[in-house]
């Protein structure tokens, strides 16, 4: 219990920090929100912008609208969109779920992908096979996912014309043209995070190959299949997870470039519209939710190593 209070405390100054630096960081894009407003409908007046201005209570204190605003999140308010005048809350429920698949879809295809494949490089150390594995791994990381994107929906034009690349249809809509709009997007997004997390598995599963336990089970005459898996795998996981929750933050935001590729209309669509209309509300919420998303993945990932390692809790 110690152990989890300490962590609640900490998720908690956490997202105490998180909406000040947000809150702060949204008023210094160039630009006013209110002059944009009035500039797209009727002339931009002096008088025009301090009554818009007082209406959306931007004309407050800066400490003042950030205790309005953090009172309204607390009470399960958001705020209202300024352009469109709708509950942020439902604006970002209806551009969330693309998001949010593509993004568990990435994570599946990377961690799924990187035990076996980190695994089979720690087995095959020294051989030509894993001198390639490892090249690979090292392009993986470095090539960028939105331009891996652009490639493969250029391939696939040329490849397979029929294939539908752009756009998002709701998985209860069509479950195969959901998955058919996906998968590459999801690859592009996740092959970094393979390369990463199989690299983190080798070196793992090399490491704990040389310890004193592994050559107690060879003696005992344990199987290789025994000792991999059995033994070394449950040691080189413990990074692991550590690392899926951090790689998870970097998903939420590779995501919203690689959404902008394959017209996905998702959060990431959502965030830089709000951004370039200086829409406040809308902003300081998405950004606050994705946030607030990262930081409950890796308060779950905390526990869960705290389950696979006891020392963790002590």
């Amino acid at each position: 219990m110690r152990f989890l209070r300490t962590r609640l405390i900490d998720l908690v100054l956490v997202m105490v920090g998180v909406s000040i630096l947000t809150f702060l960081m949204i008023r210094l894009i160039p630009g006013d929100a209110v002059a944009i407003m009035l500039g797209a409908n009727t002339e931009v007046t002096a008088d025009r912008v301090a009554e818009l201005r007082g209406r959306l209570g931007l004309d407050q204190p800066i400490w003042v609208q950030y205790l309005s605003w953090i009172g309204g999140v607390l009470g399960g308010d958001l705020g209202v969109s300024i352009w469109t005048r709708r509950p942020v809350l439902d604006e970002i429920i209806g551009h969330v779920w693309p998001t949010l698949q593509l993004t568990v879809l990435a994570l599946a295809i990377g961690a799924g992908l990187a035990v076996p494949l980190g695994v089979l490089m720690a087995r095959l150390r020294g051989r030509g096979w894993d001198v390639g594995l490892q090249i690979g791994s090292v392009m993986g990381l470095t090539i960028p996912s939105f331009w891996l994107g652009i490639m493969l929906i250029l391939a696939l034009t040329v490849l397979a014309p029929e294939w539908q690349v752009l756009g998002y249809v709701p998985f209860s809509q069509d479950p195969v043209g959901n998955i058919q709009r996906l998968i590459l997007p999801a690859f592009a997004l996740a092959l970094p995070i393979l390369a990463n997390l199989a690299r983190l598995v080798r070196s793992a599963m090399l490491d704990a190959l040389q310890q004193d336990y592994i050559r107690s089970a060879r003696a005992r005459g344990a199987s290789e299949a025994s000792i991999l898996f059995k033994h070394a795998l449950r040691n080189a996981l413990i990074p692991f997870v550590t690392s899926v929750g951090i790689m998870t933050g970097y998903l939420l935001g590779g995501a919203i470039v690689v959404e902008q590729v394959f017209a996905i209309p998702g959060l990431g669509r959502l965030i830089l519209g709000a951004i370039a209309e200086r829409n406040y509300p809308l902003v300081q919420a998405t950004i606050l939710v994705v946030t607030f998303t990262f930081v409950m993945v890796n308060f779950a990932v905390d526990l869960l190593y705290a389950l696979i390692d006891p020392r963790v809790r002590t």
